[in-house]
């Protein structure tokens, strides 16, 4: 059910990625913490750690607050 749900939030964050020629794919849910990989423009940005934390953690951890962390693999 959890792994439904970020792929929902994630579907809202891809369009803002995708905007810059970037993506977002999950890789896997493992003890609360969010493991994805950042694709495109976004897997080489040197703005992608600020992104992945100010952003899209920030964004699902207040959608799913049972999100403790996401880390890009």
């Amino acid at each position: 059910m959890i792994r439904e749900d970020v792929e929902k939030v994630l579907e809202k964050v891809r369009a803002g990625l995708q905007r810059d020629g970037g993506d977002i794919e999950l890789v896997e849910i493992k003890n609360s913490v969010v493991y994805v990989k950042l694709k495109g423009a976004c897997g080489t940005c040197p703005m992608s750690t600020f992104t992945l934390k100010n952003w899209v953690e920030a964004y699902l951890k207040k959608e799913i607050p049972e999100i403790s962390s996401v880390k890009a693999v």
